[in-house]
């Protein structure tokens, strides 16, 4: 495991650890929130760029981001105990897209599974 943030509770530390911390890092679990914030920024950045019709920014950014996302991918299907290899699923039209999307919204196996320890998320009781 990385020594990312423990606690995903906000886009911008969702963000920073998929992009500093776990650029390349396929290893390990990433909680719901770390993986669906930082889907958020990469839809939002690359609709920004197409709208500005920067096609070529668009490309360089696409590219940039693309370990990343594979990574926080890999590391979301690990939490709910499956190999990353599953997200090649995606390639799939529509039936793909659909069962990839229902498992990056299911819950994660709570405890320790095949790919380390659960990815802690704060609650409101632990938030203070």
């Amino acid at each position: 495991m990385t020594a990312s943030p423990a606690h995903f509770q906000d886009f911008k530390s969702a963000v920073i650890d998929a992009l500093q911390i776990n650029y390349f890092q396929f290893k390990g679990r990433a909680a719901r929130p770390a993986y669906w914030w930082f889907f958020l920024f990469y839809f939002v950045v690359f609709i920004a760029l197409e709208v500005l019709g920067i096609d070529i920014l668009s490309l360089i950014v696409s590219l940039g981001l693309i370990l990343p996302s594979l990574g926080a991918g890999v590391r979301r299907l690990h939490d709910i105990n499956r190999s990353g290899w599953w997200l090649l699923v995606g390639i799939i039209p529509l039936v793909g897209w659909l069962v990839t999307i229902y498992w990056m919204i299911q819950p994660g196996t709570p405890g320790i599974n095949n790919y380390g320890p659960a990815p802690t998320v704060p609650t409101a009781s632990t938030t203070g």
